[in-house]
């Protein structure tokens, strides 16, 4: 096997060559599990190419394991996917080779085992319509399914078949391109984006992912043919950004994005962020370089894919709320506000989620300027203890997004505003020691009031409610039930409300 595999990977392997020599069809290892195996990276999705009926070959693999797996199959398609579940090799386990080149496992010790998929298809050749980016296929060889690949990179096959098992055939020199870590397309690549526009995206995903350069040729390849892109849907652009998102440095896509004009497509909101205005000699940081600074910043702390989505829109309505003011210069007031009004907007613009991740993302970009203003008073603990109730069990998180959003090229106004960030944490920290008020709910509920008073559901429950809430908040009583109880007798008497039994 010319690419690194392990023993486990050689048992599936063999079973495959196996069932496709049993049925008289070529079969080969292709796309991004070499690729991966090449460059070191895990990957548990393997996909194959037979010349022939790959649903044909997946039902004959299948039968070669007990208990045998399901066969989930396309027709329309042609294409045919089997979950196996394999052995973790490891201690005493050995593979050993059969006389018929099968392999089987021995062991003294107990044997764990994980799940890979595995998807088959026949090998095909694509015409693409110019309005569509579903191609009219046709049966081809392998050399048709290698030239419809979108980069050399992977164009790479590895043969299955007994008279050239575990050879590489590469022919459009994708090993050289990953050694000189190059995104290049195998044929011309203004053809290649214009029958799959979604290719361009994956271009610069791959590039940020694998931290490669998209060859010159190809970059301004997409640039010329990025009107393309309004033929793919929204999910599946949506699915590229989250991809691009999720890398350790997201800046690269956004960046890539940006200059060649497909950011503008389909995200003009974030395009609007670009670029600094000058009056009088006052200007105001690019917030489109500075968004991206924060994403990047808060990429090794989380992996949360929503946070990262906060990162990109938290200044979202800068544009919007962008004002100048003589002698004071540039300001943005409320943006925050605005800002987590447009967020379920974009989000249904950009085919994400409507549901808690959504409302998340929201709450994040309200909350936003709230512990660095913090660092601009005197601290109060009634300050903290409203930050406290409204971030409830988001809090972490928020920190989280405020400590990456401290950005400046001087470094001495950082070095300021890490500092008194860290007060503010710390304070943050006392206070909810003291007083419980994360995932806080107030001691005495809506059920008490109307049961004490014998109260329906009414506005003066609701303000009897707010009032209580409000008193602990302000530090007027303790977060204890007694205080509580004590301080809705007085308001309610003070609104004119009295005991249900008086």
């Amino acid at each position: 096997m010319h690419i690194p595999c392990t023993d486990k990977e050689l048992f599936l392997f063999n079973k495959i060559s196996r069932a496709a020599e049993e049925l008289g069809m070529p079969a080969y290892l292709v796309g991004g599990f070499v690729r991966d195996k090449i460059m070191g990276r895990i990957t548990r999705d393997i996909d194959i190419v037979c010349i022939g009926d790959g649903i044909a070959l997946a039902q004959k693999v299948a039968g070669l394991f007990d208990p045998e797996p399901e066969v989930n199959f396309f027709k329309n398609f042609g294409t045919a996917q089997i979950r196996v579940k394999l052995p973790e090799i490891s201690g005493t386990e050995k593979i050993s080779k059969s006389a018929d080149g099968d392999s089987s496992v021995t062991t003294s010790a107990e044997r764990g085992y994980h799940d890979v998929d595995i998807e088959f298809v026949g090998a095909r050749k694509e015409s693409y319509l110019h309005n569509s980016r579903k191609p009219a296929v046709e049966n081809g060889t392998l050399e048709d399914d290698q030239n419809r690949r979108d980069f050399t990179i992977n164009a790479m096959a590895v043969s299955l078949n007994k008279e050239d098992y575990g050879n590489l055939l590469d022919p459009f020199n994708g090993m050289a391109d990953m050694e000189a870590r190059i995104i290049r397309t195998p044929l011309a690549p203004a053809r290649t984006f214009s029958d799959d526009p979604l290719r361009m995206m994956r271009a610069i995903r791959f590039a940020t992912q694998l931290n490669f350069t998209i060859e010159a040729g190809t970059l301004a390849a997409i640039g010329e043919n990025v009107q393309r892109i309004r033929i793919v849907s929204g999910e599946r652009i949506a699915d590229e950004l989250n991809k691009i998102l999720i890398c350790p440095k997201p800046s690269v896509g956004f960046d890539l994005l940006y200059k060649t004009g497909l950011l503008k497509i389909i995200f003009p909101q974030m395009v609007d962020l670009a670029g600094a205005e000058y009056i009088d000699g006052l200007g105001h940081k690019d917030n489109f370089y500075h968004t991206l600074q924060v994403v990047d910043n808060i990429a090794p702390n989380t992996d949360d894919l929503w946070l990262r989505w906060a990162a990109v829109l938290h200044d979202i309505a800068k544009p919007v709320t962008k004002k100048f003011e003589e002698g004071h210069g540039w300001t943005f007031h409320g943006h925050e506000v605005i800002g987590g009004r447009m967020v379920p907007k974009i989000f249904t613009q950009l085919k994400l989620p409507q549901n808690e991740k959504m409302k998340f993302v929201r709450k994040m970009v309200e909350l936003h300027l709230r512990p660095i203003s913090l660092t601009k008073e005197n601290i109060t603990d009634s300050a903290i203890r409203r930050l406290l109730f409204d971030a409830g069990e988001d809090f972490d998180a928020l920190m989280t997004l405020c400590s990456a959003d401290i950005t400046s090229r001087n470094k001495q106004k950082v070095k300021r505003f890490r500092e008194n960030f860290e007060l503010v944490k710390k304070r943050c920290a006392e206070v909810e020691e003291k007083d419980h008020l994360r995932n806080w709910q107030p001691p005495i509920t809506g059920e008490i009031i109307m049961e004490t008073f014998g109260l329906p559901p009414s506005r003066s429950v609701g303000d009897i409610k707010n009032a209580i809430r409000e008193a602990i908040l302000d530090g007027v009583i303790p977060n204890e039930y007694d205080a509580a109880y004590a301080f809705m007798v007085k308001t309610a008497k003070d609104m004119g409300v009295s005991y249900h039994n008086s």
